[in-house]
């Protein structure tokens, strides 16, 4: 992607950032920031749809060089205006779900979260958790709705955020089954064909009539 065209540092755990012009921020600010604080900003438009990644990085903390490598723990990818969720692969060449029906897929009701691929040890060095190393650490996109999702998840649901990072499929579907609820994946054949059928109206219910 070349030169970051700004950098942002995260001023609490909500989404509140400063944003720091590249120049800005390697005569100056990089000096009052720790490196891994600082989150490398770029901006592309595709589609008519304008794309923002932020890429958020850790360091290892054996290493007390002043040039020591950053690596690589999630990338923001924020997205205006919002997407429907069948049109972001095209728009984000990084984001590769799986079409298998049995890839773990799970949801609340502002986001989509997709499972892929296998458990990796090495991903262990990128997470946070206290309990990382008794946990198995895998690829995972996560898919937000700020205007929240639909009971009935259909492929037209607007997405206005994705988050690739590494995710336990233990730590949900043993702490967190309470607020991940499976799903069938959104990305497989037999989402796709159960979307295409009509959702049959409600039937209403009669108001009786009484005699005056």
């Amino acid at each position: 992607m070349g030169r970051p065209q700004a950098v942002r540092d995260r001023k609490s755990a909500l989404r509140i950032f400063t944003y720091y012009p590249i120049t800005d921020w390697s005569s100056y600010f990089s000096k009052l920031v720790s490196p891994e604080n600082g989150e490398d900003v770029y901006t592309f438009t595709r589609n008519g749809t304008n794309i923002r990644y932020s890429f958020s990085y850790t360091a290892d903390p054996n290493d007390q060089r002043e040039d020591r490598p950053l690596f690589v723990r999630l990338v923001d990818i924020e997205l205006s205006p919002p997407v429907p969720i069948d049109q972001l692969p095209s728009l984000i060449p990084e984001f590769r779900p799986s079409a298998e029906q049995a890839s773990p897929a799970f949801r609340s009701n502002i986001w989509v979260l997709l499972f892929k691929g296998t458990p990796s040890p090495e991903a262990r060095f990128i997470i946070r958790e206290q309990e990382k190393d008794r946990l198995d650490w895998l690829l995972s996109y996560q898919l937000f709705s700020m205007q929240g999702l639909p009971d009935r998840l259909t492929r037209s649901v607007l997405i206005d955020r994705v988050e690739i990072s590494a995710q336990s499929l233990q730590l949900v579907t043993q702490r967190q089954r309470h607020t991940h609820e499976p799903i069938l994946n959104p990305y497989c054949g037999e989402f796709i064909r159960q979307s295409a059928v009509p959702v049959s109206p409600a039937k209403t219910i009669p108001v009786p009539k009484y005699a005056e």
